[in-house]
């Protein structure tokens, strides 16, 4: 069984930075990719950024790229979101997940069980 611990989440001006932590159980080996997603209230979960374990190739969406930067450290099979500029849109619950290199959630079998992220304007 896959467990993912999200932290790093918080209360933080506009402008400001934060950085996300996942850390996986084990390495998922069913998975070849990580993704970060996020949940406004009263929306739908978004795809946020992915990253492949193997070469580390990466996917920002294009509302937080330029801003935000994930990263994987296969040794502590930690998977990070690098934050910065934050909007006070980029106020939501952010989500890691595991599955295959695709954006969308349903190919995601294992989630964390979410970080609060909030920013004041």
């Amino acid at each position: 069984q896959v467990q993912l611990v999200e932290s790093g989440g918080g209360l933080v001006q506009a402008g400001g930075s934060l950085r996300l932590s996942c850390a996986a159980s084990i390495r998922a080996f069913s998975s070849d990719a990580m993704a970060w997603f996020r949940q406004a209230p009263g929306k739908e979960r978004e795809f946020v950024a992915l990253v492949r374990w193997s070469g580390g190739s990466t996917f920002h969406a294009d509302s937080v790229k330029g801003r935000f930067t994930i990263s994987r450290d296969n040794a502590e099979n930690t998977v990070y979101l690098q934050m910065n500029s934050l909007k006070p849109e980029d106020t939501a619950v952010y989500y890691c997940a595991a599955g295959t290199w695709n954006t969308a959630r349903y190919e995601y079998k294992y989630w964390g069980q979410g970080t609060q992220v909030t920013v004041s304007s």
